[in-house]
């Protein structure tokens, strides 16, 4: 199956602690590459997460993100009581070195207090793994959704390129009575030639040699046999290979080289319409591989 490298997925989550937003997106790049966005308590499990990606995306720039939002109203910061009183005690002592402040004016200095170093601290969060387990799930379905959006993408771009490829299959079938024409223009073009410069005494069997190493040299029946070969083997590989964007590249180029041969071979101003034709439809297609998985 043919499937584009863009694609968006996408998972809710609504657990007893905390609700989650997972998404996932792809973008076009030669190898995979994977980029997680999520809360620093999960850390250790991205290495299997990358291997969870990397399994079933094969190749792009994806984007994972793990939004949580806690569903309970309780701070996961506490008051450093110990570090408080020994602060207060502080400021005991001194108010007893320094009488003529009053107690109203130490009790307004309460909000710097708080601000000193250490006066609040933060709890530390533990992985519940029953909550890691439902996440999972989540990114396996976000997982999912990315696919299908890369499947249903990657069948009207296998339609567009079929059709492309369809188009030179056809445009290589018209350039078949225009050959043995410009054949026959060639050989009687040489001799009118030969004819017009008067020269007696001419080895006709040198001559005919020469006319055949000509000919030969500017027929383009080997290219046309390849070029189909590769314009068959190019649809054979979209439908049963997965993935198949590299080689499907690597088909393309070689359809390219045999259309540039043609294409240097044919003094046929018909011939050339067809090749510049053969070579727009080469270049669209390849514009869309870059797309393909």
């Amino acid at each position: 199956m043919t499937q584009s490298m863009t694609g968006y997925g996408k998972c809710e989550l609504n657990l007893a602690n905390a609700n989650f937003t997972i998404e996932l997106r792809a973008l076009n790049s030669k190898q995979i590459d994977i980029s997680v966005k999520m809360s620093s308590i999960y850390r250790d499990k991205e290495l299997e997460i990358r291997k969870q990606l990397s399994a079933k995306l094969f190749r792009g720039k994806v984007e994972l993100s793990i939004w949580r939002e806690k569903s309970e109203s309780s701070s996961n910061y506490s008051l450093n009581i110990e570090v408080l009183k020994n602060y207060n005690n502080q400021i005991l002592e001194l108010r007893q070195e320094l009488p003529a402040f009053k107690a109203e004016e130490i009790a307004d200095l309460m909000p710097t207090l708080l601000k000193m170093p250490d006066a609040i601290i933060k709890g530390e969060e533990k992985v519940d793994q029953n909550e890691w387990e439902e996440i999972n799930k989540g990114i396996s379905i976000a997982l999912n959704n990315l696919i299908e959006y890369r499947s249903a993408e990657g069948l009207n771009l296998k339609a567009d390129i079929l059709f492309r490829i369809n188009k030179i299959t056809d445009l290589l079938i018209k350039l078949t009575p225009f050959v043995s024409e410009r054949i026959e223009k060639i050989k009687t073009s040489l001799s009118d030639k030969i004819s017009e410069l008067e020269i007696k005494n001419i080895d006709e069997n040198r001559f005919e040699q020469e006319l055949i190493y000509y000919l030969e040299k500017q027929d383009i029946t080997e290219e046309q046999v390849r070029l189909k070969t590769h314009l068959e083997y190019f649809k054979e590989t979209i439908e049963n290979d997965f993935p198949n964007g590299k080689k499907l590249g690597f088909i393309s180029q070689e359809i390219g080289r045999e259309v540039n041969t043609i294409g240097s071979k044919s003094s046929n101003a018909d011939m050339q319409k067809i090749v510049v034709q053969m070579k727009d439809e080469l270049e669209k297609i390849k514009e869309q591989l870059l797309n393909i998985l």
